[in-house]
């Protein structure tokens, strides 16, 4: 049976995956979230013409004839504007972000004044009519839609926001991810390792992974291989009461004896979609649903299992909140070794990349390519991307990489 393409596959698996519910959260627990309509202004930003320099505010007929005298009638400063207008033969002392007084139209700056006394100011030098003046409506008037559907706010779009005057801000909901590590061979980190035991690393990448990518992760912990135990945790995942929308599996997914999870996940109702994709590391890759949420089996090896979340659990994340469910873009980059010739199934291959004195970005595959190489893993900044039946390439070549970081 032919494999589906790593292409194909992501776009089936996010196809399925339903566009998450709304809620509107205060402005100041709305940081990284994800816009769910588009914002307007409330408000006229500044909602006055402003200064924008300390200095004194005058007619600018008053001022063709420099030096000059002008009676001081009053003082603008920020909170605090001046009531009355300019007359002829008037200023009014001002400072930076005040309101311009009604009538005033220049800004003759503090250094180009000398107060005679206190009610009285030598202007030497005016600035341009409207210089030093920020009109109303300088920044985005009343109904700017100025922040769109999608965008993930950051701590310029929050100050926005906030000078927009919206103090409640509609967002997606987080997808809920549940993750369940699977294999007798498992113990957490801290616990003392028994014969043939290992530690169990995969969860602690992938929490912050999908969290990284907007989603609410959780390790529910790790089953054994047993239905019981598998059906104990997956019941907990699929369970009403703690409302997640993603079940992510690690390991147990091939064809050994001791491979239960598939058969689990069938007893909890899972419809399969797709089973084993053309993919290297990570062909084992299963998809399915149990009612709306969204089930992905990824392999039980950390390389496997990492790039897999990668590749489709975090572009299902993004798709359930409205986003592009982008892959990010492949970039090029001048190969600094030779890597072989490719089979049929699309190979991942870590590597680190750089850039050279000539500006060009360049890129060397690691060594050992295992998948259960963490260490190896941790040392990539990227991967190298070999479509099937890919001639080997060599140094100099330009080839695809898929940037990590």
């Amino acid at each position: 049976m032919r494999l589906l393409s790593v292409a194909e596959a992501q776009e089936r698996l996010v196809s399925k995956g339903r566009l998450m519910a709304t809620e509107s959260l205060s402005i100041n627990n709305a940081a990284d979230r994800i816009l769910s309509e588009d914002i307007a202004a409330r408000i006229t930003q500044p909602p006055f013409d402003a200064s924008a320099m300390d200095g004194y505010a005058v007619l600018s007929t008053d001022c063709t004839k420099l030096p000059i005298s002008l009676e001081v009638i009053g003082e603008s400063s920020a909170g605090h504007p001046f009531e009355g207008d300019l007359k002829p033969g008037t200023a009014v002392r001002i400072f930076t972000g005040a309101a311009l007084p009604s009538s005033g139209d220049a800004i003759a700056i503090q250094e180009d004044c000398e107060r005679l006394d206190e009610q009285t100011v030598l202007i030497k030098e005016v600035a341009p009519k409207g210089l030093f003046i920020r009109p109303a409506g300088y920044d985005f008037h009343e109904g700017d839609v100025l922040l769109s559907k999608g965008a993930c706010l950051n701590f310029r779009d929050l100050t926005l926001l906030a000078s927009m005057n919206i103090p409640e801000v509609p967002v997606y909901k987080k997808p809920r991810v549940a993750i369940i590590a699977t294999g007798d061979e498992l113990v957490s980190p801290g616990e003392d390792l028994g014969s043939g035991q290992i530690i169990s690393s995969i969860p602690y990448g992938m929490v912050q992974l999908f969290e990284n990518a907007g989603a609410q992760a959780t390790c529910l912990g790790i089953a054994k291989d047993s239905m019981a135990s598998l059906d104990h945790y997956i019941q907990e995942a699929i369970s009403p009461e703690n409302n997640f929308d993603i079940v992510v599996t690690i390991g147990g997914a091939s064809v050994g004896d001791h491979d239960l999870v598939q058969a689990a996940l069938n007893n909890a109702g899972m419809a399969l979609d797709f089973w084993k994709i053309a993919m290297r590391p990570g062909k084992p890759l299963m998809v399915g649903s149990i009612a709306e949420k969204s089930v992905i089996g990824v392999p039980g090896n950390p390389v496997s299992a990492l790039i897999c979340a990668e590749m489709f659990v975090v572009p299902l994340i993004r798709s359930m909140m409205a986003l592009e469910p982008t892959f990010k873009p492949h970039q090029k980059a001048h190969l600094q070794n030779t890597v072989p010739s490719n089979g049929p199934r699309q190979h991942y291959l870590r590597a680190f990349h750089w850039m050279n004195e000539e500006g060009q970005q360049c890129v060397s595959s690691l060594e050992d390519q295992d998948s259960s190489l963490q260490a190896t893993f941790s040392k990539a900044s990227c991967l190298i991307v070999r479509v099937p039946h890919a001639e080997s390439a060599q140094q100099g070549d330009l080839v695809d990489i898929y940037p990590l970081d």
